[in-house]
């Protein structure tokens, strides 16, 4: 069937299932996700910005990590709850554009961020007595705002290539929010010219990270071994051990959805995964880095101190 041109008005979100019953229980799995990920994102940030011992340059990052990812799922889940509950499956071309912009910026700048986290790391084990000096306060500030500078920057590149494309036929969107691959399956004609646009975006935001924090972790590694004491090596890997969990997840998730062969392509399974990475990941980042942590331990207890005081 031939496929007509016209312009886009709106995009149909199909979601998971159709079924009634386990839309109900979607909405109720999304809505407690979210709510963890708000809790728990937001308290980090409060910890951090309250107790004078977590004012270092790790705790800083962190805390723009819980920001971006607090943002970044809320870009998210208000739409797929309301698509879980509502008949109104729609969205207008100009909230998909909204969503797809402010996503894949925060996207983006959480790749640089964690690029940033790993040179910190590296800095930390390999230079822990000029640590403090080499990590300045203007560093810090001057990387996550190149963070941010490059995320979005990037994303407006591949907004308006993305957006000025044709969309044919129907608007369905088999999945819960707009991203390239379904775009790029709505439309009618990809020039070579966008495909060159997606391939610099693919190396910029996954395989030059990628690169960078593979570097980082080979210098870390060096560090580490040059430490005599089996008890000060594993000491000093287990400082990266939360930031190296979190690359994985997020990369990895990542690069299993837009860097496999289209050969592999698995719509139940992308779900899955895209699911992951925008919705459960953002709440597993601040148990990531509070679990184990004993400062951040006890900054909450502070915390629960002083509120039942006040109480």
């Amino acid at each position: 069937m031939e496929r007509s041109n016209h312009t886009a008005t709106e995009f149909i979100l199909l979601g998971f299932t159709t079924d009634p019953m386990m839309q109900l229980v979607l909405f109720i799995m999304f809505l407690g996700v979210y709510s963890v990920t708000v809790v728990g994102n937001t308290t980090l940030i409060i910890l951090i910005c309250n107790d004078s011992w977590l004012h270092t340059p790790m705790y800083f990052f962190i805390g723009n990590l819980s920001f971006l990812d607090l943002w970044y799922s809320s870009v998210y889940t208000p739409k797929i709850l309301v698509t879980c509950i509502s008949e109104d499956k729609s969205i207008s071309f100009a909230c998909c554009v909204a969503q797809f912009f402010f996503s894949a910026g925060l996207g983006y700048s959480e790749c640089y961020l964690l690029t940033a986290m790993a040179y910190d790391r590296y800095v930390a084990i390999s230079n822990r007595l000029l640590y403090a000096l080499v990590m300045s306060r203007r560093l810090c500030i001057c990387l996550v705002i190149y963070s941010y500078t490059g995320g979005f920057v990037n994303v407006i590149i591949l907004t308006s290539n993305t957006f000025t494309l044709n969309f044919c036929g129907d608007n369905d969107i088999d999945d819960f929010f707009c991203d390239v691959p379904h775009l790029v399956k709505l439309a009618c004609d990809v020039k070579e010219s966008y495909q060159a646009v997606l391939y610099y975006l693919l190396t910029s935001k996954v395989t030059a990270p990628t690169a960078l924090i593979l570097a980082s972790y080979l210098f870390i590694i060096a560090a580490v071994l040059r430490i005599c004491s089996t008890q000060g090596r594993l000491k000093a890997f287990s400082t990266c051990s939360s930031h190296l969990i979190s690359v994985t997840l997020y990369y990895g998730s990542i690069l299993y959805i837009y860097s496999r062969p289209s050969s592999r392509y698995s719509l139940e399974r992308d779900k899955m995964v895209s699911t992951f990475y925008t919705v459960l990941f953002p709440m597993f980042n601040p148990m990531i880095y509070c679990l184990k942590n004993t400062d951040v331990k006890g900054a909450l207890k502070k915390l629960s101190r002083l509120t039942q005081s006040e109480v």
